[in-house]
């Protein structure tokens, strides 16, 4: 954390649940009350003992700034805002009404009540939050492994392999240590795939399942969307182990949910999805390319049928509980196959909405490039994410978020009535309504370009807003960066945090924003 001096080099870092053991010095940092940028060099310590280490924070000149030996439970260095409930007159009348304090920071601070049900309980590590790597299956005999293709899948990219499909998964005896094992190939889904609740799927290469929107098929409507993958039904639990799959479109499927998760495990962390994506449009095959769907920047334009995506990439139901790690919910930007990978308009609706009552873990997931949002967390509680990406869709504001899929009040969506301004009605990189206990350690929420002009850069005005906070609390958020992006936190639509105030390196950063 020392690299550029009294200039920082470094964004921000967080280290949580972590030990320093047999170090002489744990941290060095650069940051100070005079270093510049405001917010470069942000850190947050959340959990982390120094074991025979001394000292745990120090400046370069060996001033110590947390002596070591010890358990930090929560240091913040950088911006800190604190939301909170104001009481104001306005026209002789009492109103109400969000406001924060803020404030410059590098000092020990209170750590936030983590509900137990995102904890481990037992052992050691008790008081961690709980992760799970992903399972590589390497005990397991190769006869457990289940091929589909000699089950009779095609996984040609043409054929329907809807029943194939389903019956394969069905024919697994998962209680017998079996593993359906999908053999690379794109497998045309047209109807709702239903997985066992103690299914064990396993890629190889990341096969493709594509979800086919055309007539016949259950996922062309929008105004009536249909589940392409479901996991288990509401209440169940199971075992469910997704790794190494990829799901997209073949075409148009503007009303494809493309997968909802219903599953809760049998035991915390004893179902998820590790390595497993959603590639929307871009490639071979999908249909929505550069021959189809070139950009359009040089006039105004609505967003056309032919290049709509899904309705809803992942929904995390009411019942739902999961360890998800390393997935990513990409809409194409660009073809990545035809010769000219050219930047593509692709309107896929949503990203990944979280309606889940808790606990769920995400670690190092990234959404991008949905119209309406790519993270929702609505009417949820005790929700865990680490590290979590976002890209606003290029091509907005030609069209806008609103041209295409509109905003329905049955599916939490944004309805974007505090906007005033033309940069507004875009795409949320992270949007919490109604809900509680939810935490992000690390974000990188980015808007690069307004209908694909990047100038917008330059005075950091690509996006009105990138996170919001509607009627919630217990809400924090650590290590905030966005890019190209006027208001980084509006709460009630209210804007608290202006980018202004919170210049970094390459992002503008807060270190923390609650709402308790």
């Amino acid at each position: 954390m020392s690299s550029g001096g009294d200039v920082p080099a470094t964004g921000s870092l967080v280290f949580q649940d972590s030990v320093f053991t047999n170090t002489d010095t744990g941290i060095i940092t650069s940051f100070s009350g005079n270093s510049t940028p405001t917010a470069a060099g942000t850190l947050v310590l959340d959990n982390v003992n120094f074991i025979n280490t001394d000292p745990a924070v120090q400046y370069k000149n060996g001033t110590v700034i947390i002596p070591g030996n010890q358990l930090v439970r929560s240091y913040v260095q950088g911006k800190a805002y604190t939301a909170y409930e104001s009481m104001y007159t306005e026209n002789n009348l009492t109103c109400y009404g969000p406001a924060a304090n803020s404030a410059r920071i590098q000092q020990l601070v209170g750590q936030p009540t983590k509900p137990t049900s995102l904890l481990l309980t037992d052992g050691p590590r008790a008081g961690m939050v709980l992760e799970r790597s992903k399972p590589q299956y390497e005990g397991v005999p190769v006869t457990k492994f289940k091929s589909s293709y000699d089950f009779g899948c095609y996984g040609d990219g043409v054929r329907d392999d809807t029943a194939n499909v389903q019956s394969f998964l069905n024919s697994v005896n998962y209680a017998n240590g079996e593993i359906a094992y999908f053999d690379h190939g794109a497998y045309v889904i047209r109807h709702t795939i239903t997985i066992p609740n103690t299914a064990k799927m396993v890629g190889e290469l990341w096969p493709l399942m594509m979800v086919d929107g055309s007539a016949g098929s259950d996922f062309g409507d929008m105004n009536n969307p249909r589940v392409a993958f479901r996991v288990g039904q509401p209440g169940d639990k199971g075992t469910v182990e997704i790794t190494d799959m990829v799901f997209q479109t073949l075409g148009s499927a503007p009303g494809a949910i493309m997968m909802e998760w219903n599953l809760a495990g049998t035991f915390p962390g004893a179902t998820g999805m590790w390595d497993t994506h959603w590639r929307i449009g871009g490639g071979n095959g999908t249909q929505l390319q550069s021959n189809n769907c070139a950009k359009q920047p040089n006039f105004a334009h609505g967003a056309s049928k032919t290049c709509y995506a899904a309705f809803l990439l992942l929904h995390l139901t009411k019942t739902a509980s999961l360890v998800m790690s390393n997935n990513w919910g990409w809409v194409a930007d660009h073809e990545m196959d035809l010769a000219d990978h050219n930047q593509i308009d692709v309107y896929n609706g949503r990203g990944l909405l979280v309606e889940s009552q808790g606990p769920v873990w995400i670690y190092g997931s990234s959404f991008e490039h949905s119209q309406l949002y790519n993270y929702n967390i609505a009417n949820a509680k005790e929700i865990y994410m680490g590290v979590i990406q976002s890209e606003t869709a290029y091509m907005q504001n030609n069209p806008n978020s609103l041209s295409n899929y509109p905003p329905l009040a049955g599916w939490s969506d944004p309805d974007f009535t505090q906007c005033y301004l033309p940069t507004c009605p875009k795409t949320f990189g992270l949007r919490i309504f109604n809900s509680t206990y939810i935490y992000n350690y690390g974000a990188g929420l980015y808007s690069f370009f307004n209908n694909y002009d990047g100038g917008c850069l330059r005075t950091t005005n690509c996006q009105q807003y990138t996170v919001s906070v509607v009627q919630s609390e217990a809400i924090y958020l650590y290590a905030l960066n966005t890019v190209g992006t006027a208001i980084m936190v509006e709460v009630d639509q209210v804007a608290l945090v202006p980018e202004a105030a919170n210049g970094n390196t390459f992002a503008d950063t807060v270190a923390i924003f609650e709402y308790p």
